[in-house]
């Protein structure tokens, strides 16, 4: 396989413009990934895939690393409700992707978002369980996913309508399996400033991309970035997306993770940048699932199918 079969490679340069309703220019979208990783498991292969550790050379995943373990528990101890403070002050709505361990381990967090009218996106099983892993297994995957659907379902009383996968990790038949398993949208890949349609064999499917470079393990975990590096780093890739947003709307999407974002010194990154964009007046701060409505009735008018 040279390329993806179930969407068409389009450049930007190639496409009518994107116009998002109200008049605005451009998204942002907040991100607050809500994870959990047991605490072992029965293997040596290290627990802890696709995010830095707090402390280096981690243990074999059948030893308890209490250490890497509690530093990320911080953010359901602490840091998710310091995040979720600094969104109510804002008046913003936040995309809350959660495993379904989480939902099932720590209600609190998806109740409390669910109570503030905040999207649930379905996040795997486990931030251990990566999808990848199903590559060549499509009936295992799909009862993975029914599995997850049915914990949201058992919580929120209504099936989760996005995904992003664990890691970003997802095979050749993830969106295929989501569209059976009726999802609206995924935000797995990295590809784009704008939405774009998918088509499976069971119908579309919206892509709404995610970003990885601006993402709080990216300026923190990663490059050791101060609160005014990380600012600066947003406000930049902020700028010049709403600049290139005259010709044609553009999103941008921030992830943050409870345990790294949710620190005092990391938070006021976010607190400055979110009063930075609330000076626009054309910046619309929606959820997926309203990105994903808009997109799917109007996409043609953007990327036709011919």
């Amino acid at each position: 396989m040279l390329s993806p079969d179930h969407y068409p490679f389009v450049p930007i340069t190639e496409r009518k413009p994107l116009r998002w309703p109200g008049a605005h220019r451009m998204v942002v979208i907040f991100t607050i990934n809500c994870e959990f990783w047991p605490m072992t498991w029965d293997k040596e292969e290290p627990l802890y895939p696709g995010g830095p550790a707090s402390i280096p050379h981690v243990l074999p995943g059948n030893v308890p690393d209490y250490a890497n373990w509690t530093w990320r528990e911080y953010g359901h101890r602490v840091g998710v409700w310091r995040l979720f403070e600094e969104f109510d002050r804002a008046g913003i709505p936040t995309s809350c992707t959660i495993n379904a361990l989480t939902a099932l381990e720590r209600p609190q967090i998806v109740t409390i978002a669910d109570d503030r009218g905040w999207e649930i996106l379905a996040h795997n099983w486990s931030q251990t369980d990566i999808m990848s892993s199903y590559a060549d297994k499509p009936d295992e995957e799909r009862e993975v996913i029914a599995r997850i659907v049915e914990a949201y379902q058992s919580l929120l009383g209504r099936k989760p309508r996005g995904w992003l996968s664990s890691s970003l990790r997802s095979t050749h038949e993830t969106p295929h399996l989501l569209k059976e398993a009726g999802f609206d949208f995924m935000a797995c890949y990295l590809n784009d400033d704008q939405p774009y349609m998918m088509e499976t064999r069971h119908g579309p499917l919206v892509q709404i991309p995610y970003s990885n470079d601006i993402n709080d393990f990216a300026v923190f975990s990663r490059g050791a970035m101060a609160a005014s590096g990380a600012f600066e780093r947003f406000r930049d890739e902020f700028d010049v997306l709403y600049e290139e947003s005259i010709e044609s709307g553009r999103m941008m999407n921030i992830g943050l993770h409870p345990h790294v974002m949710g620190r005092g010194f990391a938070v006021k990154a976010l607190r400055q940048f979110i009063a930075y964009v609330k000076e626009f007046d054309d910046v619309w701060f929606p959820k997926r699932e309203e990105i994903s409505d808009w997109y799917a009735e109007n996409h043609a008018s953007h990327i036709s199918a011919d």
